[in-house]
């Protein structure tokens, strides 16, 4: 007895270890899915979700959410891990992504392209027979362009930023589609809030790691002095134009009073924001503008809810 009692206490630092790094690996294999960015996905998804349900007389239908929300939210995870499957070797070399699973060497490069292509496979064939065609088919599309023309155009030219926030702006057109089997202005009006709103996002990111991005061979910026004018462009026009985009409810649904001031108010103060980025060009600018964006978007896209809800 008093032998079987050593041996269970020499091996429990073993059991230890290994439970340990199942652990690690489900935390690498989650990373690999970009969680923070699918938080957004997520909320855009129900957003366009929720408007198409809105103009439906019948209860709202919370099972078909869940189906809409699941398989959205698969491919999206799958396109984050091919994503970081391509581009392993570049994130290597940025300090702000090496520490990544397999940038870092913690995964097989293999094990996660299996785990990106099972993700958005299963993601894909999901949405088709939980919820329907339309949907799907608009999640492969982004999914395919994702991958396709924006993952190798970052390092080939700056207008990368345009061609990634095509299929960037998809997840509300998902969500419509998958309440209405449709796409009417609704969506395609939350479609232009989330592509536009990505130009100042991404911009204070690429600014804060510019230095970054140039290590790893990424052109999301022009080089020399042109930097800062792109960069200036790129962060205080789409803001710009967002303030009338934002403002187009009121014109189309007769949204009242209470969103038209929320929603300038939001939209000028991302606006105020971008603009001290394009005359500063600091990274303390471009870290306010970047809280100032991620605090923006759930916010427009509950106000634009809240003021359908009202008004359907």
């Amino acid at each position: 007895m008093a032998s079987d009692t050593r041996i269970a206490a020499f091996e429990t630092p073993g059991v230890v270890r290994e439970r340990l790094a199942v652990h690690s690996s489900l935390a690498d294999y989650w990373s690999l899915t970009k969680p923070d960015i699918n938080v957004l996905i997520a909320i855009a998804t129900f957003a366009g979700f929720y408007l198409g349900s809105a103009s439906r007389p019948q209860n709202f239908p919370f099972v078909l959410l869940i189906h809409t929300l699941l398989g959205t939210l698969l491919v999206a995870g799958g396109a984050g891990t091919l994503n970081q499957y391509v581009e392993r070797r570049y994130d290597a070399r940025m300090r702000r992504t090496r520490r990544r699973p397999l940038a870092a060497g913690r995964l097989e490069p293999f094990s996660a392209l299996c785990f990106g292509a099972l993700l958005s496979f299963a993601g894909s064939i999901y949405l088709a027979i939980a919820v329907n065609t339309l949907a799907s088919l608009l999640a492969v599309i982004t999914l395919a362009s994702y991958l396709s023309l924006y993952t190798p155009l970052k390092r080939k030219t700056p207008l990368c930023t345009v061609v990634g926030a095509l299929p960037g702006a998809m997840p509300p057109l998902i969500g419509y589609a998958a309440a209405t089997e449709k796409l009417s202005v609704d969506a395609w009006i939350l479609y232009a809030i989330l592509f536009l709103w990505q130009f100042p996002h991404f911009m204070a990111i690429a600014w804060m790691y510019r230095e970054d991005y140039l290590r790893a061979g990424y052109v999301v910026l022009p080089c020399g002095p042109q930097s800062g004018r792109y960069m200036s462009w790129q962060t205080l026009a789409p803001s710009l134009v967002l303030i009338p985009v934002s403002m187009s409810p009121i014109f189309i649904h007769g949204f009242g009073r209470g969103y038209s001031v929320a929603a300038s108010a939001l939209s000028s103060a991302l606006c105020f924001y971008s603009a001290r980025l394009a005359l500063q060009k600091s990274n303390g600018a471009a870290r306010r503008l970047l809280m100032a964006s991620i605090v923006y978007l759930p916010l427009l896209f509950f106000l634009v809810i809240l003021g359908r809800f009202q008004y359907r």
